[in-house]
């Protein structure tokens, strides 16, 4: 490969980071075209109190969607394999559909995202790029990792959300099963443990991350 067709690619692939988070970040993710899991459900009427928790716990889920973006952008972009690349880029393609479910329902819930998206998606692609960069096994042990932690938040969020917000649960049930799917597949590719100390970090920043999106 020349020089000028290597910088070329690199260009591209700057290009389409830069656009993925411009795209994340103003709302306007594609997503894989998946219809949204509550579109059938009734919205309920909920009182007040009941909106804004669900507002909030929605605004959370959301935030870690953003974060989801840029993980799998930040370890797309450091990967050599183009195997491992396309499997990434097609995880990536579903979470933005959560993406996406989750903005409908902050709008539904007259709710908005957190202002500290960018943030969250400066700190996610380069814990991605970072993760990318150690190898194909710390790669994937990222995904698996980051997967269960939000697998987990959501069985949280399921079981405190308002009993009459069926739509938010309808779309956070199918979120869990995608977040499920999306970590085996990582295992099944050789994803590696990662070492205890990057799991408790990990672990830190998730709740950090969990308490700002609640406020702000």
């Amino acid at each position: 490969m020349s020089q000028a067709e290597v910088l070329a690619m690199l260009a591209d692939r700057i290009i389409s980071n830069v656009d993925n988070a411009l795209r994340t970040l103003a709302g306007q993710s594609p997503g894989s075209g998946r219809a949204n899991p509550a579109k059938d459900t009734r919205d309920a009427l909920l009182r007040p109190w009941q909106r804004r928790r669900a507002g909030r716990l929605m605004r959370v889920n959301h935030t870690g969607e953003v974060m989801a973006q840029a993980l799998y952008t930040g370890q797309a972009a450091g990967t050599g394999d183009p195997q491992l690349r396309s499997a990434l880029l097609q995880a990536r393609r579903e979470e933005e559909d959560h993406l996406r479910w989750c903005e409908d329902r902050l709008r539904e819930l007259r709710s908005r995202p957190s202002l500290l998206g960018p943030l969250w998606y400066g700190v996610g692609w380069g814990m991605g790029f970072a993760a990318a960069r150690r190898g194909r096994g710390s790669n994937l042990g990222l995904v698996v990792a980051v997967e269960h932690l939000v697998e987990k938040h959501l069985d949280e969020h399921l079981a405190v959300l308002p009993p009459e917000d069926e739509r938010s649960r309808h779309i956070l049930e199918q979120m869990r099963q995608d977040e499920i799917a999306h970590a085996h597949q990582a295992e099944t590719l050789g994803a590696q443990a990662l070492p205890v100390w990057s799991e408790s970090a990990l672990k830190a920043l998730s709740k950090i991350m969990t308490r700002g999106a609640l406020w702000v």
